[in-house]
């Protein structure tokens, strides 16, 4: 706020240099004219009395502002305002100007509370907003004071030393300029007291008390009840609040639980004063406050029920089972998100049969891993069925292999061509045949005998 008091300084010394000006031209034209009616008087010898009253000629600021830029321009420069001071007053009221309009026309992902994730839809709106009000800004400031009007920006934008809340929006937008300063305020102590406490547990080597947190937020929460009305306050806590963080992290972890803002402000609503109470039982030991707190916790609960109502509570629950975040996954992904309870069973019904197969003792590891990929192949093809879609189909079969003879040695004495048929299934024929260079009739132990392949198997003979 330094440069406004110095703009102001500098216009109020301007206009007062400006009246003392107009009060001294108007007491020479007083006396002059004082002067011209005694020296007509005497002239005529005529007797002439001369009563001169001077009055100082005041005006306000309202003469001179304007809400036509150009008329107000041209009014500061009629009462001789210095063209630097023309400028900074001039570049800090038309900042003013489209930072109020930038607080309540735009429509940045921070003012959608419910939401765990920024939709990108509405940050690509709020950057095209941004850009097309700044273009405003820019030409209404070249229009007035010329294209070089930067060079001579003593004022600017605001460029604080330490960021405050962003107060835009329809509701904190719309906040006047002397509550907006307050609630920085607000915000700034809460941040040193914050800091100043994180400071001293850690100077001592400990572990910051949630309790105490809480109990620092809970002194913000008051201060700031003495500065918004309870729906400004409420839309503050709602982007703001310690709990409407916790509550837009817990929606978020379930993954698919997309919730309205009607449904965001209910469960806050419901859960707020009852996390409050939760937070200051944090570090709770003695049994009757954990039994408070289990209390608690569980009309937390209800109250989130009785909020979504049971078809959405239904799905808020089951969304905290990491199966059932998977059946939903796997059935959005086969775009038929209606199929997620069935793959839900079919999942449970495997987490069931590996946990089984794990704990049974009469397996080895390898019978296990084997057992493990069957249930996992189950799993897979029934999942496929309950999305919709059809079971790939069943790879062929690997081409037999090219059976080849093969060399089999001579046992005995007793081994002969008649046995050798016998043995292998084969006419002596075909056996004469693949060995054209022995002779049968004097076979030895350890002669090697080729054996061809039996016309009557797909399978290499035995």
């Amino acid at each position: 706020m330094r440069w406004r008091v110095i703009a102001l300084v500098s216009l109020v010394v301007n206009l007062a240099l400006a009246a003392v000006w107009l009060s001294v031209t108007r007491q020479r034209t007083a006396f002059a004219a004082a002067a011209a009616a005694a020296a007509a008087a005497q002239a005529t010898n005529a007797p002439a009395t001369t009563n001169v009253v001077v009055r100082r000629q005041y005006f306000t600021w309202q003469d001179i502002e304007s809400p036509d830029f150009s008329t107000y321009v041209a009014n500061l420069r009629q009462i001789a305002c210095p063209e630097q001071t023309i400028r900074d007053i001039l570049i800090a009221e038309v900042n003013t100007l489209y930072s109020r309009r930038r607080a309540v026309e735009l429509v940045t992902p921070e003012q959608q509370w419910w939401r765990s994730q920024p939709d990108a839809n509405v940050l690509r709106a709020a950057l095209a907003k941004f850009r097309e009000l700044e273009a405003q800004r820019r030409g209404l400031l070249t229009g007035l004071l010329g294209t070089n009007w930067e060079t001579g920006d003593l004022v600017g934008l605001p460029r604080p030393s330490r960021p405050g809340v962003v107060l835009d929006g329809p509701v904190l937008g719309a906040l006047s300029s002397e509550v907006k300063q307050a609630l920085e305020n607000v915000s700034l102590n809460s941040q040193d007291r914050m800091q100043a406490y994180l400071d001293t547990q850690r100077s001592a080597n400990k572990t910051p008390d949630p309790v105490e947190l809480a109990k620092l937020r809970q002194q913000t929460r008051n201060e700031l009840a003495h500065v918004l009305s309870p729906p400004e306050l409420e839309e503050y806590l709602l982007r703001y609040s310690q709990d409407a963080n916790n509550l837009r992290t817990e929606f978020g972890q379930l993954r698919f639980f997309s919730p309205t803002p009607d449904e965001f402000r209910g469960v806050f609503r419901a859960t707020d004063t009852l996390d409050q109470r939760i937070q200051l039982l944090a570090d709770a030991t003695d049994p009757n406050s954990l039994a408070a707190r289990k209390a608690l916790e569980d009309q937390r609960e209800n109250a989130i029920k009785i909020t979504l109502g049971p078809k959405r509570y239904e799905e808020y629950r089951l969304l905290h089972d990491p199966i059932y975040q998977d059946a939903v996954a796997t059935a959005q992904q086969a775009g038929t998100p209606e199929a997620a309870q069935t793959i839900y069973a079919v999942n449970l019904a495997t987490q069931s049969e590996t946990n089984r197969i794990r704990r049974d003792t009469s397996l080895t590891a390898e019978q296990k891993a084997i057992e493990l990929k069957r249930v996992e192949l189950e799993q897979l093809q029934a999942n496929t069925v309950a999305a919709g879609q059809d079971l790939p189909p069943e790879p062929p079969p690997p081409p037999p292999l090219p059976i080849q003879p093969k060399k089999v040695p001579v046992l005995g004495p007793g081994d002969s061509l008649a046995t050798m048929a016998a043995m292998y299934g084969l006419p002596e024929s075909a056996i004469k045949a693949a060995n054209p260079k022995v002779d049968f009739r004097r076979l030895k132990p350890g002669m090697s005998i080729t054996i061809p392949p039996s016309p009557f198997s797909s399978s290499p003979s035995q």
